[in-house]
């Protein structure tokens, strides 16, 4: 085959190509790159790392919100400065020097990066700007207590075995003071939701929690004092004990029974109060300086030896490129004329591929090799379904045949019982015939459905109704059971065909003095027939196959028991046709049971 194949147009010889062009392109362009911008870049290393300073700023701000001075942070400042590459340098106010990451005192940049109060923080800027805001990890006094955190532990496992027992994915999240909450897989807080519907203590302040909000009230009742604000009823602070927030902080929420322009004032107070109350529990404003670290930039000179090395990198990964793609050009191809020679063999040769690879090669094997195993399957099964459609027309055919020649004959006379019992074997190839034409219509999709509402009940009673002579003639009692205002949207009279083959083969395999029993019941938004019987049962190994063409558990294949081995095959389409499913359980003696779940819906009366 690669013989007929120009070498221009091989898969090979494309990706060898393409893979030689790209990495030819690659090298050079990180060549010149390299030649025009790494003495520049190294030159011109200096300013400031927006995500570094963020990152710097974020660490200080912690290490302040939970340290009541700056004692200690110099290993802090020396650790971010080795993983930013950054100098760090921390000054008061009035440019003391409280701390600094340089090993050789050097002149501070001539303005601060930005300032370090973990009581007004928020996105660092260029110029140093934040916005108000508390940091989250300053907790000052409503750090709880080692009991305290055991007591609200134990309750946070309460809740969380309870939410678990409701069917959530949750986990218990320890907020900075120590107050658990719980969380969903998704991070949304389920605190609230859970501690009224399980019963818990979790949401009740402990006694550290409510010295500390007895404090701020009366701060901010001394600031609305001050401004000559009072409040009619006084103000009213609450912790916020579920963690719950726009930004997920520690937050106070307070009773608004004020005005729009008194809200103002309550909010300024409530957060200067609330300021002052933490400030004994953080580290004083700190200015932040940051510099360029203390690794000079090396000169990238490039001198004839450094020329040959960029040259004789890019021969080498060239060459490296090259080596891998051949290989890989080489097993890519392998499989895939395999494939191709498979492919062309005759219908009647069923070649299998060896599957030599894991990648998207081999999965293209492996599933041409399950389309030629159900290829052999399909190509069975024609076979066995000629033969039996052939089976099942023969007999019918051979017995009106025979009854017409021996009457021609003259051996016999037409007389009524023989008239009738011919119109009783073309009854039974129309039967044939139209089972095949429903099977026929379901697997071409053009099974029409001519949909209504149809009441369960009468359903029921109407193939009761139908069947009721047979069961009668076999000595079987026949029985339907319904809830009442059960409603499906269906077609009647293939939901009948359905049920009724159904039946019939229950009424069929049940002894004389057995009891077939058909049921409607409805389970949420689907109904649930089933058609039981006291009959001989199913096999556990002859199961699977029940729904198959022409399958009877009987391999005589007589029609004395059993029919054509159509009815549950249609019943099966019927259903699926309706969106619904069909199964069946059995044993030995025991009888057989077949169910079928279709959809609800509400009569028209709802």
């Amino acid at each position: 085959m690669s013989d007929r194949i120009p070498l221009r147009k091989r898969l090979s010889a494309r990706l060898l190509l393409a893979s030689a062009l790209i990495a030819l392109c690659s090298v050079g362009a990180t060549a010149w790159i390299a030649v025009a911008t790494t003495t520049r870049a190294l030159k011109q290393e200096q300013g400031q790392d927006l995500a570094a300073g963020n990152q710097i700023l974020a660490e200080l701000s912690g290490y302040a919100a939970t340290h009541p001075d700056w004692k200690g942070v110099q290993g802090t400042l020396r650790a971010l400065a080795a993983k930013t590459g950054r100098r760090i340098a921390l000054t008061s106010a009035d440019r003391t020097l409280i701390a600094d990451s340089a090993t050789t005192p050097t002149a501070l940049p001539p303005a601060p990066a930005a300032s370090v109060d973990p009581l007004r923080i928020d996105t660092y800027t260029e110029t140093g700007a934040q916005l108000s805001g508390v940091d989250p990890r300053a907790v000052g006094p409503y750090r709880l207590t080692a009991s305290e955190r055991a007591h609200l532990r134990a309750a946070a496992r309460n809740v969380l075995s309870c939410a678990t027992s409701l069917g959530e994915d949750a986990r218990i999240e320890t907020r900075p003071g120590g107050r658990p909450v719980l969380r969903a897989a998704d991070g949304s807080n389920m605190t609230a939701r859970f501690q009224a519907r399980c019963g818990s203590a979790l949401g009740e302040p402990t006694p550290t929690e409510q010295r500390a909000v007895a404090d701020l009230t009366r701060g901010v009742r001394a600031c609305l004092t001050k401004r000559r604000l009072t409040l009619q009823p006084p103000l009213s602070l609450a912790l916020n004990t579920t963690g719950d927030g726009d930004d997920d902080r520690f937050l106070l929420s307070y009773v608004k029974t004020v005005g729009r322009g008194d809200l103002d004032t309550v909010e300024d107070c409530v957060a200067s109060a609330r300021r002052a109350q933490l400030a004994p529990y953080v580290a004083p404003v700190a200015e932040l300086f940051l510099g360029i670290g203390d690794r000079a930039a090396p000169r990238f000179d490039m001198s004839p030896v450094n020329k040959a090395k960029v040259a004789g990198a890019a021969g080498l990964v060239l060459a490296f490129t090259v080596a891998v793609t051949a290989v890989v050009a080489t097993r890519l191809v392998r499989p895939l004329r395999a494939l191709t020679e498979a492919a062309q063999q005759p219908p009647q040769h069923h070649v299998r591929v060896p599957v030599t690879t894991r990648d998207e090669t081999g999965i293209l094997a492996e599933a041409f090799n399950d389309l030629t195993e159900r290829r052999e399957r399909l190509e069975d099964q024609r076979k066995a379904m000629v033969s039996d459609i052939a089976h099942e027309l023969r007999t019918p055919l051979t017995n009106i045949r025979g009854w017409l020649e021996v009457t021609r004959d003259g051996v016999v006379d037409a007389d009524p019982a023989l008239l009738s019992s011919l119109h009783d074997e073309a009854l039974v190839l129309q039967r044939i015939i139209d089972d095949l034409q429903d099977l026929a219509a379901a697997d071409a999709g053009t099974l029409r459905l001519h949909r209504e509402p149809v009441r369960v009940d009468e359903l029921l009673q109407q193939v009761a109704a139908a069947h009721g002579i047979a069961a009668d003639t076999a000595g079987v009692a026949l029985r339907t059971e319904s809830d009442a205002a059960l409603w499906l949207d269906a077609d009647p009279v293939r939901m009948r065909q359905a049920l009724g083959n159904l039946v019939s083969n229950a009424v069929r395999h049940t002894p004389a003095d057995g009891t077939v029993t058909l049921t409607a019941r409805r389970e949420g938004a689907w109904a649930r027939f089933t058609v039981t019987d006291t009959g001989t049962g199913i096999d556990p190994a002859d199961l699977p196959h029940v729904f198959e063409r022409f399958w009877r558990a009987e391999k005589s294949r007589s029609r004395r028991t059993g029919g054509s081995g159509l009815g549950l095959s249609i019943v099966r389409h019927l259903i699926a046709a309706h969106e619904g499913t069909v199964a069946a359980d059995s044993a030995p003696g025991q009888g057989a049971t077949f169910t079928l779940h279709l959809p609800a819906t509400e009569g028209p009366e709802a």
